[in-house]
């Protein structure tokens, strides 16, 4: 399999952690790539021209990280990730909505961060900022939903506080948010968050 990736990427980071706890990540050969000078490559396979875009053991291009570790959770015989049906499968997806969530409002805020201030795109900023508070404050009082085995969901989650403090470090959210810090130290110790870490 192929990965094209940018190493900052929160969402490449996520598709690795699920491989990583899938124990399949040697099977990935990873790619480095700039998806905003549109390579051809990248292009030919994703017209989206985004990362992480994997091309399969089937040799089919899969592109967003939830269609890719969905893929991924059907190779190797690791308990999967993502529960079949029922309850338990969409509280899966559930949380990796909110990671995904957060994820997508701190990569707009980091965008928006890097161009000329301007009024509309302060408010910009501040609407990004305010829905990763709310999500936080959901994630603290589910917690304890997060515990056990890893799940696609739980993976979203800690991607996603991941990339909290590695872009935005000032912000603290660790502050309000106790027993989400709680778990989020004690995951983050694990073997698919260590070799993923962000760089750059």
């Amino acid at each position: 399999m192929r990965l094209f990736h940018s190493p900052a990427s929160p969402y490449v980071r996520k598709v690795m952690a699920c491989a990583i706890a899938r124990g399949i990540e040697g099977r990935i050969e990873r790619v480095p790539t700039n998806p905003h000078l549109s390579p051809p490559e990248l292009v030919a396979l994703n017209p989206l021209s985004k990362v992480p875009t994997l091309v399969g053991e089937d040799g089919v291009a899969y592109f967003d990280s939830p269609v890719i570790c969905e893929y991924l959770d059907t190779i190797g015989e690791a308990p999967p990730l993502l529960p079949a049906a029922g309850p338990a499968r969409l509280a899966v997806l559930r949380q990796q909505a909110i990671g995904d969530g957060i994820m997508d409002a701190a990569v707009g805020r980091r965008g928006e961060s890097l161009r000329p201030k301007e009024e509309a795109r302060e408010a910009v900023m501040a609407r990004q900022a305010a829905a990763v508070a709310r999500a936080l404050d959901l994630l603290e009082r589910e917690a304890d939903s997060l515990s056990g085995p890893l799940t696609l969901g739980s993976i979203a989650v800690a991607v996603a506080l991941g990339y909290l403090d590695f872009r935005f470090p000032a912000d603290r959210w660790r502050d309000g948010h106790p027993t989400l810090a709680t778990w989020y130290d004690s995951v983050a110790k694990h073997r698919a968050f260590l070799e993923t870490a962000p760089v750059g």
